[in-house]
């Protein structure tokens, strides 16, 4: 993965999650310098490390929408 789409895919999920940086360093557990080091395009991870976070951020959505419909289908 090229640096810059490494550099865009990152903020890009970050962004998604509704997380500013300090708020996904700290969920992460993820340096923040790291981070924005990662965002400015200083560094790069290796990509299982965005492969894992891409993951875990979907799984997250996908149980939270679950969680949302099982709630409205309650209220029925």
């Amino acid at each position: 993965m090229s640096e810059e789409t490494f550099q865009n895919r990152i903020k890009e999920l970050r962004e998604s999650t509704g997380l500013n940086r300090k708020e996904f360093c700290e969920k992460f557990d993820i340096p923040y310098r790291t981070v924005t080091e990662w965002e400015l395009g200083h560094r790069n991870a290796p990509s299982y490390v965005l492969r894992f976070l891409e993951y875990y951020i979907r799984m997250q959505k996908l149980i939270k929408e679950k969680e949302d419909n099982e709630e409205l289908q309650g209220d029925k």
